[in-house]
């Protein structure tokens, strides 16, 4: 038996429960050939839609929620991994249609495994997430799309967020002027301390704007979509780029296609669910190498798995800034 939150719906009635479960109802060998033992999982905004029951992110029932975990490997048929291997996931769909790692046990497929580098510890892994390996998959899309820390101000959008908080750390250490877009100038302290050299009101962004607007940005990282997307494209300047990763705001576009034809700009998408195992690899590689441990902590707040449905709310609430770390004893 391990502890697991599990959400249920049954008559459209929906219950999200922390209770204990036999071993025997994980997906057997032949559908994940790895049991591994979660020590830190996390709560994304996905997550947040699945514990709360805002959105239909959860496509079977019942379902054990999680789309992270970091731990240790029990039992192994996959070639690649062996018990007592660290491991990091990610993404595929676990805690929508597979269940995840808001529990003490979980069996996963190996090929959706990614080994813990040893700059970080399960809980540093966590602190990151899919927020902090979506936010240096921002990066890595801004980078091979040619931009360079010379070029001039790159925009982060969804500051106080997971990916936003993240890109800001990033980017400042490798060297961009970042600039912050947040509705909470309460977090200017907290934005600055992560490296972003200004906060601009996301207002400025939440409403329609002009097809094509001042040239402020060379770079930006957006986790909102709808018109903050829009207005950011319109702002961008000649030869820029922006990395998409997010729809907060929502899932349309009310843009045009001027700054594509009349600005050259690329809008590049940045997906991290089924992201390739060699693309993953290379931004948990790069992780280790360009995010300062400290920063990281200040984004962090620790949760038990008893925890976490409140702590779910209260993200989509939007009153959180940083990441959420669930500590699975």
């Amino acid at each position: 038996m391990f502890k697991a939150l599990l959400l249920d719906k049954q008559d459209d009635r929906f219950s999200c429960t922390l209770t204990e479960i036999d071993e025997a109802r994980l997906p057997g060998p032949d559908a994940a050939d790895v049991l591994v033992q979660p020590e830190y999982s996390t709560l994304n905004y996905k997550d947040a839609l699945a514990l709360t029951n805002r959105s239909p992110v959860v496509r079977r029932w019942p379902m054990v929620p999680g789309i992270d975990g970091a731990g240790v490997v029990l039992e192994s048929s996959h070639p690649d991994w062996r018990p007592g291997d660290r491991f990091v996931h990610n993404g595929w769909g676990v805690g929508e249609t597979h269940w995840g790692c808001l529990a003490q046990r979980a069996r996963l497929k190996g090929d959706w495994l990614v080994r813990l580098a040893a700059a970080f510890t399960p809980r540093q892994a966590m602190a990151i997430g899919t927020a902090g390996y979506t936010a240096m998959l921002c990066v890595l899309a801004l980078e091979r799309h040619g931009l360079r820390p010379g070029d001039g101000e790159v925009l982060v959008t969804g500051a106080t967020g997971g990916v936003g908080s993240v890109a800001i750390a990033l980017l400042a250490r490798l060297g961009y002027r970042v600039t912050a877009a947040s509705g909470k100038p309460q977090e200017a302290e907290y934005l600055s301390s992560l490296g972003a050299v200004a906060v601009v009101d996301r207002a400025e962004f939440a409403a329609a704007g002009k097809p094509l607007q001042k040239e402020r940005w060379a770079g930006v990282v957006d986790a909102l979509g709808s018109h903050t997307l829009a207005n950011a494209l319109a702002q961008t300047r000649y030869g820029g780029v922006v990395a998409a990763c997010g729809l907060a705001q929502g899932m349309d576009l009310p843009a045009s296609v001027a700054p594509f034809i009349l600005r050259s700009v690329t809008l590049a998408g940045v997906d991290s669910v089924m992201a390739p195992r060699a693309l993953r690899q290379q931004a948990w590689d790069r992780l280790a190498r360009d995010l300062d441990p400290a920063k990281l902590e200040r984004m962090v707040q620790e949760l038990t798995l008893a925890e976490a449905p409140a702590a779910a709310q209260r993200l989509m609430d939007g009153t959180v800034r940083g990441r959420y770390v669930v500590r699975i004893d």
